[in-house]
């Protein structure tokens, strides 16, 4: 893990984010988007809960789709001048934990060196 500082306020915009278990069957409906460089598909959990997922979550060989690992789109609200840890990235986002034990993804753009490095 690193310590990043958050450089532009990020608000989560999905309430009930997509999330799944490795293992389990998404249904896509064909929305690709590319998001700073990186595919993104539009998906729906089998809760029915839908929304954007890495390319990478998904082998291309499963018919039907399965999640390869465990995944959830839940997003982190912040504002600049947090100090967060970098837990993972993938695809142009971080996974990060706030001081207050809050986790979830915020744009990696969002985030930048702490100033003591």
């Amino acid at each position: 893990m690193t310590r990043r500082i958050v450089i532009a306020d990020h608000a989560a915009i999905y309430p009930d984010p997509v999330r799944v278990e490795r293992g389990a069957v998404l249904v896509l409906d064909g929305r690709e988007d590319i998001w700073d460089g990186h595919r993104w598909l539009w998906a729906t959990d089998p809760e029915g809960r839908a929304g954007w997922v890495p390319d990478t979550l998904i082998s291309p060989e499963d018919t039907p789709p399965r999640a390869l690992r465990r995944y959830s789109a839940l997003e982190l609200t912040c504002r600049a001048g947090e100090l967060l840890e970098l837990v993972d990235a993938t695809h142009g986002w971080g996974w990060c934990r706030s001081a207050t034990g809050a986790e979830g993804w915020l744009p990696l753009r969002n985030l930048g060196l702490p100033p003591d490095t």
